[in-house]
């Protein structure tokens, strides 16, 4: 299919250029549309704080100019040749991955780990196997393989939707690897975008939801999400209340000010630490506070597509709702320097004028 049979022959959206710079309208030609890929109208993008990280070359140097964005609802514009379960007008969402082989012999793709794929590209700011740089949702459109576009729950506003695709999967998918059931005791640091969904998936597992936060004016918030217990890791009596009193522990938090050594203390025996977040900083935990209570530590990053899939059936089966601030895609600079604030609840979906 050649450029000018596509919708989007040309790409308009909001780029960052280089470090600490703000955001500016940017256009784009896309790589050509393959066979099994689709193109996107994009209508709402949610904000990440991996946004923010990219933006800042937190990780490492990012490919500039990048358009970040991987919380994606749009519309399907047109398909590859070889696509046959989408079709042109279809509502689907798109999260932090655009591309992997799925061949029969790939070590990752072939257990379901699609994410592990050594040809795996994220949304934003990774390579195709053609050097191409991937290129995310503060735009009109995008293109992506059809196995990372995903048929969405009609019950459900597709705005609201839009933070699963990233952060709904990337709390959900762990649970489900490490069989977290009813009864468990979970417990959830950093009640943010991430945080407040994980109480919530959590709660819907029957899971004792105990929410780890700072700040004590979230205690109402972390109530109505449906944590059955609030801790201030501030207060003193409160942590010590606390102390090995989990099975798992989510931690959702990438402040580089986490004391690591303090959450293995809420761990029971054998309990698991499960890490979501990415900090910009090392980890540092004493081996002993481990190695005396049998811990486990594990890292998730986001979820494959079967994850994906189950993760919109879960949410829309039991009212797993994001809390939303809605700002127009034209002023994704000022939805940044909110994120940057710490204020949002609990995540910010930018929108583009609707379209006939």
């Amino acid at each position: 299919m050649t450029a000018s049979e596509c919708r989007f022959p040309v790409v308009h959206g909001y780029a960052a250029k280089a470090k600490d710079q703000p955001l500016v309208a940017w256009e784009y030609t896309p790589r050509p549309l393959g066979p099994n890929d689709i193109e996107i109208k994009i209508d709402h993008c949610g904000i990440c704080g991996s946004d923010l990280h990219t933006i800042d070359s937190g990780w490492g140097p990012t490919n500039y100019p990048v358009i970040v964005g991987h919380e994606i609802i749009g519309h399907v514009a047109t398909t590859g040749s070889d696509v046959r379960e989408f079709k042109v007008g279809d509502l689907v969402g798109v999260g932090a991955q655009a591309f992997a082989c799925h061949q029969p012999d790939c070590p990752a793709c072939s257990r379901g780990r699609d994410p592990q794929c050594p040809h795996s590209v994220s949304t934003y700011n990774s390579r195709y196997p053609d050097g191409q740089v991937s290129q995310g949702g503060y735009a009109e459109a995008v293109r992506v393989d059809h196995h990372y576009a995903f048929h969405l729950p009609t019950q459900m506003d597709p705005e609201v939707m839009a933070p699963l695709m990233c952060a709904g999967t990337t709390v959900f998918t762990p649970m489900m690897t490490h069989g977290v059931k009813k009864g468990d005791r979970f417990g959830v640091i950093g009640i943010g975008g991430l945080g407040h969904l994980a109480v919530q998936f959590a709660r819907a597992l029957s899971t004792e939801v105990t929410a780890f936060t700072t700040s004590e004016n979230k205690r109402p918030d972390c109530e109505k999400l449906g944590a059955h217990k609030v801790v201030n890791i501030k207060n003193e009596a409160q942590v010590k209340a606390a102390r090995n009193s989990l099975d798992f522990l989510l931690v959702s938090t990438n402040s580089p000010h986490t004391d690591w050594n303090q959450l293995t203390d809420f761990m029971d025996v054998q309990g698991t630490i499960i890490l979501v977040a990415a900090p910009e900083a090392d980890l540092v935990i004493s081996p002993f506070k481990l190695l005396l209570k049998a811990l486990s530590v594990s890292g998730s990053l986001i979820g494959g597509v079967n994850d994906v899939r189950h993760m919109l059936e879960f949410a829309a089966k039991h009212n797993i709702r994001p809390w939303i601030e809605r700002l127009p895609m034209d002023k994704c600079n000022d939805g940044i320097d909110r994120m940057r604030s710490g204020k949002i609840r609990y995540r910010i979906v930018l929108s583009n004028p609707t379209q006939k």
